[in-house]
């Protein structure tokens, strides 16, 4: 490795600079720079290699907390909020994950390499929170292609960011000469001058020369003049040519080039798992050969077992594969997925299915692990996985997967977007072969989502419990889909023992969502009979249930805390009644027409709440969302009776003052951005909506809190729990 002296120092100079960013072309020794940098700067470093499957905000947040706390033991908190699923938790994920980072004491360093692979926005805005809140003194560096879309308050104010780019990171001569002496090559003044020349000080030019003359002698290569080999290893110019790696693997054994370019198609490498792609024994070794004598692979893990290319020189490997055997690519794709999938690792094989375009399998895979990456906090990734579908216009194919994505649709509170994946998962159904399951499980999505009615819910919910298989989890939804029906039908004593059988079921399957939301009904059965202790008992459990479950985020969740609210009132505890309630009101976003028996369920208990609490304005707030999904799906038995009862309650009250209570759904949802560096603009752009819309937003909730400016608004959120874990 050859020292980056003259950089480095640089560095260590600019000890006011917040963000530091290297950005240059593939093959500048940006990662390189910065592992000196961060070696020089002490033990106080937390660094993070990116991959693809880090554009997710949970992933990205919980690598960066794991590497936070090898630093020093943070919050407990944050791995609580990291592992909260649904939007709510999402939305508010950020914030909340940089309010932990007070815990940190001392200044710290954190480095993301290869930030060119973010393309997630969230996460981007996740990076830059993080800058903005880390300790005083503290710095973040980023290695990044390209320069990063970050939002205009980290380069503010002056001298708070460092850039270095490529022409800063191009080898002089002392560099140069050092790296091919590291090799064993010896070239003169003259040579080493032609060299750099030739590579414009391009260090990966440069290493492929040094590394290809010296690993030629160790690899039974006759060669002919060193300079001559430098020369064709080095190529002319620099990034994106093929050449330096062309003349490269023209000097290589046979044997060799196909074990670097076959092997290419794995992110990380092991002598298991290369015998399997390559359906060979014997990669263990070849890998530490070659990690030994030509740096061509860098170890991932300390036993080193495990490798990884240099991300340029696998790119290049990859195209040289693509040109000399593209149909063998899709084949050593699903060797790799058999090997993960063997190994218990199915999330792995799902990329690599895809990479093959193996589009059965990936949706066998996907049906067993989108639900549980979803459950886990792991939102974009499980969208990730169902949108490949989406973009290669196979999802009617799949009504299996479909049926999954309008479930999670629907959790997530996007209408539009659950009846979209609904339709492609009925018409998948009425074009596949008949299967009671499938028939079940479409059943069961028609009755969650509500589209015609709770009486169609409710039988629909039927035909999912008899279609189900005994050992199904789903079959404790379908019977508190029936329950709910028979409740909203005004039939309560029909659907207590049901709800009660649903929690029993649900909890021999370990279907928690399914159980919490059977208690929470029942607690509200106990409620309207005046039963306080039991309602209060019910409750409980069913907030018992969503810790358990780190269901926090959950649609149902909102409906459990409102439902806990209203109990707590009614045994006499006002702060805990307040707790629930502020742990609700942080889920309202959630509460669309995509599931609308249980956001009108929720929002009427809410104005309940509000109106016990002598809050007229809280309650009418709630009271409008709820009648809008009505106006949407008019048919949700009891409940718009329910409503309009509440209105004419309202009616007879005061107006009351508007305050925290009587924030709208988009106002609730802009608050978690609000708590960001984000501009008025930069919150426009994300929530697709314009500038001036976001201001009169932001000004609507000032007044509504009785402050004046975004810092006194988002101090009286955090007072009121708002944005709570």
């Amino acid at each position: 490795m050859v020292a980056r002296t003259a950089l480095v120092e640089r560095l260590l100079a600019a000890r006011t600079a917040r963000l530091v960013c290297v950005v240059a072309p593939p093959g500048y020794g940006k990662t390189t720079l910065l592992a000196q940098w961060a070696e020089r700067r002490g033990a106080r470093v937390a660094w993070v290699s990116l991959d693809q499957r880090d554009n997710d905000p949970a992933v990205l947040l919980t690598y960066l907390a794991a590497a936070l706390d090898r630093v020093e033991p943070i919050d407990p908190q944050l791995a609580r909020v990291l592992g909260s699923p649904g939007a709510a938790a999402s939305a508010s994920l950020v914030p909340r994950f940089v309010a932990g980072l007070a815990s940190m004491t001392r200044p710290v360093t954190v480095v993301l390499d290869n930030l060119e692979l973010l393309a997630n926005q969230e996460c981007l805005d996740a990076v830059a929170e993080v800058a903005m809140r880390l300790p005083p003194g503290s710095q973040l560096a980023l290695a990044s292609r390209a320069r990063p879309a970050l939002p205009e308050a980290l380069s503010r104010p002056r001298g708070r960011l460092l850039e270095i780019g490529s022409d800063e990171l191009a080898m002089d001569e002392r560099e140069a000469r050092a790296l091919l002496a590291h090799a064993g090559v010896r070239l003169s003044d003259a040579m080493v001058a032609e060299l750099l020349e030739r590579t414009d000080g391009w260090p990966v030019g440069l290493y492929l020369a040094s590394v290809g003359v010296a690993g030629e002698a160790q690899l039974g290569v006759a060669g002919e003049n060193q300079l001559d080999r430098a020369r064709a290893f080095a190529g002319n110019g620099h990034p994106p040519g093929l050449q330096p790696s062309l003349a490269l693997l023209s000097r290589l054994s046979e044997p060799t080039v196909a074990f670097l370019t076959r092997t290419a198609v794995l992110d990380q490498l092991s002598g298991p798992l290369c015998d399997a792609v390559l359906q060979v024994s014997g990669s263990q070794q070849v890998l530490e050969t070659l990690a030994g004598s030509n740096q061509l692979l860098v170890p991932v893990d300390r036993r080193q077992r495990w490798y990884r290319y240099h991300q340029l020189l696998r790119e290049l490997l990859l195209a040289e594969l693509e040109r000399r055997e593209p149909a063998l690519v899709p084949e050593l794709h699903r060797r790799a997925a058999d090997w993960y999938e063997d190994d218990g690792r199915p999330e792995l094989a799902v990329d690599h299915c895809q990479a093959a375009g193996d589009a059965d399998r990936v949706a066998r895979l996907v049906a067993a692990v989108a639900f549980p990456a979803y459950a886990g906090g792991r939102v974009e990734t499980a969208r990730r996985w169902l949108r490949w579908f989406e973009d290669r216009g196979v999802v009617e194919r799949y009504p299996r997967v479909a049926v999954l994505g309008a479930q999670m649709e629907a959790l997530l509170g996007n209408r539009s977007s659950a009846e979209r994946w609904a339709a492609a998962a009925e018409r998948g159904q009425a074009s596949a072969a008949p299967d009671r399951a499938l028939d079940a499980s479409v059943a069961l999505l028609r009755s969650l989502l509500c589209r015609d009615g709770i009486a169609r819910a409710r039988v629909d919910a039927a035909t999912a419990w008899a279609g189900l298989a005994p050992d199904s989890p789903w079959r404790a939804t379908a019977l508190l889909m029936e329950g709910i029906g028979h409740l909203l039908d005004g039939r309560a004593e029909e659907a207590d023992p049901i709800l009660a059988r649903a929690a029993e079921v649900a909890e021999q399957v370990g279907a928690t969502p399914a159980a919490a939301a059977a208690l929470g009904e029942r607690a509200l059965i106990a409620l309207d009979r005046r039963q306080w202790a039991e309602a209060g008992r019910l409750a409980e459990r069913a907030v018992a249930a969503l810790r358990a479950g780190d269901l926090g985020g959950y649609v149902m969740a909102a409906f459990v805390h409102a439902v806990a609210a209203r109990a707590a009132l009614r045994l006499d505890d006002p702060a805990r009644a307040s707790e629930h309630l502020a742990r609700a009101v942080q889920l309202r976003p959630l509460l669309t027409a995509a599931m609308p028996h249980r956001s009108v369920q929720t929002l009427l208990e809410l104005a309940r709440v509000y109106l016990a609490l002598d809050d007229p304005a809280g309650a009418r707030a709630v009271l409008r969302q709820a009648r809008e999904i009505i106006r949407r799906r008019p048919s949700l038995g009891v409940l718009p009776r329910q409503a309009a009862d509440l209105a004419a309650t309202l009616d007879e009250t005061g107006q009351g003052a508007g305050g925290a209570s009587s924030l709208t759904a988009a106002e609730l949802r802009l608050l978690p951005l609000l708590a960001t560096h984000l501009t008025l603009l930069e919150i426009g752009e994300r929530l697709y909506l314009s500038r001036n819309t976001v201001k009169t937003q932001a000004v609507s909730i000032y007044r509504k809190l009785g402050v004046s400016s975004r810092s006194e608004a988002m101090q009286r959120v955090r007072e009121l729990g708002l944005l709570s874990p």
